[in-house]
């Protein structure tokens, strides 16, 4: 866990925040050991805008992983930081069974599961005839 939480800190100093200043970094675990790393890309139109857990996680898929461990989220808050809720969303999709860490920059760190972060998510198959 230590090391995850050190690549996401890592990964956080690498992140384009000019509006926000809001740096936050990221650290997905594939099932078969492979670690992605990921920070926000902040962009004029926040639409537009990609947090740092959509960022591992889109490098994962793109690179053919498709099953995960858990995925370590660092930020410097006075508690750690969770997920906005369209990361919530694209991880339960995508890693429904994900563990997911919060930690922030002065070692503070808490542990919950992706489907508690979003119960009665939704997903396509509960909406198949």
């Amino acid at each position: 866990m230590k090391k995850l939480i050190a690549m996401a800190k890592a990964a956080r100093l690498k992140a384009y925040a000019p509006y926000s200043k809001f740096k936050v970094g990221a650290a997905l675990e594939a099932a078969d050991g492979r670690v992605f790393t990921g920070c926000n890309v902040e962009n004029a139109s926040y639409a537009a805008t990609c947090c740092a857990e959509r960022t591992a996680l889109y490098k994962a898929v793109s690179e053919g992983a498709r099953s995960f461990k858990r995925i370590v989220i660092v930020a410097d808050t006075k508690k750690p930081c969770p997920p906005c809720g369209i990361c919530r969303q694209v991880l339960v999709e995508i890693a429904p069974k994900l563990e997911v860490v919060m930690a922030n920059t002065h070692g503070c760190t808490s542990v919950t599961s992706i489907s508690e972060l979003i119960p009665n998510a939704f997903l396509a198959d509960r909406f198949k005839r």
